[in-house]
């Protein structure tokens, strides 16, 4: 099965990769370097943050244009790697 077999999106498109981890300084930041290793063109406004109700936690997305299923697999291999970040959806 080929790559494009594999998933049901259609390449490129817009793609949202949300983020969860605890609110701390430079999460987003963290965010962005690791997107931007497989994604060099987001903008800075590609970004959105938002907390948590009781404020521990931030959950952070960062909008690509996604060029294939390899890219955002790559993606979502380095963000779950990094030790500020719980989760990636």
């Amino acid at each position: 099965m080929s790559e494009e077999q594999a998933t049901l999106l259609e390449f490129p498109c817009e793609f949202p990769v949300k983020v969860f981890g605890l609110n701390q300084p430079g999460l987003t930041a963290s965010v962005l370097e690791i997107a931007r290793r497989h994604a060099p063109e987001i903008a800075e406004n590609a970004l959105s943050s938002k907390l948590s109700g009781g404020g521990k936690y931030m959950a952070v997305t960062v909008t690509i244009q996604a060029q294939s299923k390899a890219q955002l697999d790559a993606i979502y291999r380095d963000l779950t790697s990094c030790p500020d970040i719980t989760m990636a959806l």
